[in-house]
């Protein structure tokens, strides 16, 4: 199901950000448009913790299923978004197709939210790496055959007909999300609430808001809000900017570039999702985020060196190796981190829905800055800007004192002296947990 939900995300972000993109830029639509877009698209997830966080977080009685009934609502949303698009005029309506894209990023938020509470609530500490992995996997699967099918569609077929298309594919991805269970017992399609002990009760929301905030305030968590919006904005504001002056400066067919960028992905985020996943599981998630943060900074300075030697068309398959494949692999060995740091917390799921809402909200930001800086900044020297903030994350990993919260110590309550003389030992101090 953790899959299936990550394969249906991919399937309309390949879609959306690859192939639509291509295609718009194959018609002549500059970067700045495109990029607004997208960054409209985009905003349902940069207040994701705030839209849905709590309203998800607290709720637990439901006959469904704590999350799943939220997972049901959400994926029906995005159906019904996603027919949208069957009212669009047209590929060029920019504004029409932000706002049926803005839709379905909202209900895809929710989705996403109940999903991350399913993994905090059932999967333990030592399989978060693998859950990592599949989850990826799910994601860029989906993510390769969107852009690959629906970049040959839209050149060939347009727009109306690969909309039609994307409507039936995600209809058919999301049936495990409709289908699975959340655990035995719920109720398979149900509108009434779970009654008695397993009910739970609701925290109230002042209270919920007042622990969230005390988890945030923290240093470690502070930094890491800094090192996820750095990371994600620093590599946006090379990707969408790269990917158009292959197809318009250097003569790049839309749909070939499509079709590379999603096997590309689909080799690092299978094969290398899986391996670094497990690499996870076996020595913690932070020695494999530290080595993929310095071969990630490796890949996009020699990018930079590559563009700045006039290399970026005939070096392009190269260039786009290094900066979509490495730092791909950078989130499955992050989700273990920042669920480790949430982990044992007061809101602690709805903590590690801001990190990941901040990462999203830097990726909306670089996509949008990127537009304005193309025209007045070298791509060159967007790579060096990407490569040392890559840089910078991999030495602040280096210290997981900075980025992760410190064990809690178990408290020493002293015991009567006069136990320990009858029985002639000196128990001193019980330690408990």
């Amino acid at each position: 199901m953790f899959f299936a939900t990550y394969f249906y995300q991919g399937l309309v972000a390949g879609f959306s950000l690859t192939a639509l993109a291509n295609h718009l830029a194959a018609q002549g639509v500059s970067s700045a448009e495109v990029g607004l877009h997208f960054a409209i698209a985009g905003l349902p997830w940069t207040v994701q913790p705030i839209l849905w966080g709590p309203l998800v977080d607290r709720a637990s009685r439901f006959a469904m299923g704590r999350r799943r009934a939220w997972s049901v609502l959400a994926i029906l949303g995005c159906h019904l978004a996603l027919a949208g698009l069957l009212l669009v005029p047209g590929e060029r309506s920019l504004g029409a197709l932000g706002l049926v894209f803005l839709a379905h990023s909202t209900f895809a938020a929710l989705l996403d939210t109940a999903c991350d509470r399913m993994v905090m609530d059932h999967v333990p500490q030592g399989e978060l790496g693998r859950m990592s992995a599949c989850t990826r996997a799910g994601f860029v699967a989906g993510t390769s055959l969107g852009a690959g099918l629906f970049g040959w569609l839209l050149a060939a077929y347009g727009f109306r007909f690969g909309a039609l298309c994307l409507l039936a594919a995600a209809i058919f991805a999301s049936l495990p999300i409709l289908l699975v269970r959340e655990a035995p017992g719920d109720a398979f399609l149900s509108s009434a609430r779970r009654v008695g002990a397993d009910a739970g009760r609701n925290v109230p929301f002042g209270r919920f808001l007042r622990r969230l905030g005390l988890g945030l305030r923290r240093p470690h968590a502070l930094r890491l809000v800094a090192l996820c919006f750095s990371i994600d904005g620093a590599l946006a504001l090379f990707e969408l900017p790269f990917s158009v002056a292959l197809v318009q400066a250097q003569g790049w067919d839309a749909a070939a570039l499509s079709r590379l960028q999603a096997g590309l992905a689909f080799a690092g985020g299978t094969v290398g999702a899986v391996a670094i996943g497990s690499w996870c599981d076996r020595a913690g998630p932070l020695p494999a985020l530290r080595a993929l943060f310095l071969a990630s900074a490796a890949a996009f300075l020699a990018t930079a060196a590559l563009i700045a030697a006039g290399l970026a068309g005939s070096a392009g398959p190269l260039i786009l190796g290094f900066t979509n494949v490495l730092p791909g692999l950078l989130i499955v060995a992050l989700v273990p981190a920042l669920m480790q740091a949430s982990r044992g917390r007061a809101g602690a799921a709805t903590q590690f829905e801001v990190f990941m809402a901040v990462m999203n909200l830097g990726s909306v930001a670089g996509g949008a800055a990127s537009g304005a800086l193309m025209p007045v900044l070298p791509l060159s020297l967007v790579a060096i800007l990407a490569g040392l903030v890559l840089l910078g994350a991999a030495a602040l990993v280096r210290r997981p004192e900075l980025i992760l919260p410190r064990p809690r110590q178990p408290r020493a309550i002293p015991v009567h002296r006069d136990a320990s003389a009858r029985s002639g030992s000196d128990l001193g101090r019980r330690e408990i947990g």
